[in-house]
């Protein structure tokens, strides 16, 4: 029977780290009626788009997977991409997903009908599927965002942005721009320092970076960990409060971070010699206002002899360079764009309808809010993964996708029970909710002052959880029936 056909208990949106999690709670559950829809022509997310040089996740191994796979896939501390992307096949592969999962899938819109309380997802290449429960889980990470630069179309050497490399540009012995120090410019600059003939580093501001504790495993704790089920656990879940113990600084009392600003300031001058370059890369907003960067070779890449940081900001491009805004023209031969991500746009360019043919982006215009960062009301059966205010600056997004997963499982077997049509969460609880993260966010580091891709356009935090993971968690572990409403 062809897609287009058949009505499914659940369709999913993204093959990322979220969409799988919630196809393999699916299929762990005996749950089969559901369809993962990827528009792009294989699994991954994130992980599969960013294959720039030197890409890691800056969270730790055991915690950067998923706390139900079997084995211990990791070689290092800390996963690169390419073990994260073959981690993320294999759980394809242990839990059946492959034959749920429709590539080149683009959702153009996903529409509730009342009438038959169904959701509909249609493709741009004409395919529509149907299902009672629909779940977004596209991520916030894959929509690249290139600064609107006079002049960048003239540039006659190559130019692409590190989430899109060109694995066909040769850029050993070249002069190469990079554009950008954030979490990407971080991992890519070193690498690039090797062969570069000459290397520019277009800071706009500073970034607080600490020592990235990262090594080799040994073959003896490869072996070991993935043995042993309950000693891999174990090592989980001291990371995982070693790792939750930060979110005291960041949402409860911010002061705590000058203790560490000013360990970040001691390592960066002990490989930092030259006072200026020091001004140039010190910080002057608090701690964990923007995201800590991790990095242990970074700095030593900045003073290579073949390497300068450029702090004044990019005012345009021509044909053979960059111009700075003090006037200063750097000729280089490629640009590297390492600019992020258009992460305020939740839904990309997909329009989600609810009741009443409500558009989803029209109700978040003011503000991006969900109970649990999972549930909007005015549209039943739907459910968000990484929705807003559900990410973390501490630890891994990883443990907050299961238990919004976990959510989800709870909501679907609460409508079994009932036998009802559909599930929506109450408006008042939604904005008591609401009120609760504009009270928490009022006090954390996050609201220091600085602007950072945590906010939206009025500056307010649309991104971040204001606590600990630990208290998301229990606050995802179960549907109070007053705060729902379910319909038969």
């Amino acid at each position: 029977m062809a897609d287009h056909d058949d009505i499914r208990d659940v369709t999913i949106l993204g093959a990322g780290f979220a969409g799988l999690c919630m196809a393999a709670a699916l299929k762990r559950s005996g749950r089969d009626s559901f369809v993962v829809l990827e528009r792009r022509q294989s699994i991954g997310g994130t992980w599969r788009d960013n294959t720039y040089p030197g890409c890691a996740c800056d969270i730790p191994s055991l915690l950067y997977s998923f706390s139900f796979a079997s084995g211990f896939p990791w070689s290092r501390a800390y996963p690169l991409q390419g073990e994260i992307w073959a981690y993320q096949k294999r759980c394809v592969a242990e839990f059946e997903l492959e034959p749920h999962l429709r590539f080149g899938s683009d959702a153009e819109s996903a529409r509730f009908d009342e009438a038959r309380a169904l959701w509909q997802v249609q493709c741009r290449d004409g395919r529509r599927f149907l299902s009672r429960f629909l779940v977004l889980g596209m991520g916030g990470l894959n929509r690249p965002s290139i600064p609107d630069l006079p002049g960048a179309k003239t540039f006659r050497g190559p130019t692409f942005h590190s989430s899109r490399w060109d694995h066909d540009a040769d850029l050993a012995g070249k002069r190469i721009a990079v554009i950008g120090t954030g979490a990407s410019a971080i991992q890519i600059v070193p690498e690039l320092a090797k062969s570069a003939k000459h290397l520019t580093v277009f800071q706009r501001t500073p970034a607080w970076i600490v020592a990235k504790q990262d090594r080799a495993l040994t073959a003896a704790e490869v072996a070991s960990l993935g043995q042993r089920p309950i000693k891999r656990r174990l090592k989980r879940w001291l990371i995982y409060w070693r790792q939750e113990f930060l979110a005291f600084g960041f949402t409860l009392f911010p002061m705590l971070m000058k203790g560490a600003e000013r360990a970040a300031l001691k390592a960066m001058h002990a490989v930092i010699a030259s006072p200026e370059l020091r001004e140039r890369l010190t910080p002057h907003y608090p701690m964990g206002c923007k995201r800590i960067l991790i990095s242990s070779d970074f700095y030593p890449a900045l003073v290579r002899t073949n390497v300068e940081l450029e702090a004044s900001p990019v005012a345009a491009i021509d044909a053979t360079g960059v111009v700075t805004a003090q006037g200063r023209h750097v000729d280089v031969d490629a640009i590297v764009f390492a600019t992020g991500f258009k992460s305020i746009e939740l839904l990309g360019d997909t329009q989600v309808f609810g009741r009443d043919g409500v558009s989803l982006k029209d109700v978040w215009q003011e503000r991006a809010v969900a109970h649990l960062g999972i549930v909007v009301h005015g549209f039943p059966n739907l459910f968000l993964l990484v929705g807003p205010n559900t990410g973390l600056g501490h630890n891994s997004i990883v443990f907050m996708i299961e238990a919004q997963v976990n959510f989800v499982m709870k909501a679907l077997a609460k409508v079994e029970r009932n036998k009802a049509r559909s599930i929506e969460v109450k408006s008042d609880c939604q904005q008591r909710f609401a009120r609760f993260l504009e009270r928490r966010l009022a006090r954390t580091v996050w609201s220091s002052g600085c602007k950072s891709w945590y906010l939206d356009a009025r500056g307010q935090n649309f991104a971040l959880w204001p606590g600990f993971s630990a208290e998301y968690w229990l606050r995802t572990r179960w549907l109070p029936g007053r705060r729902f409403t379910l319909l038969s």
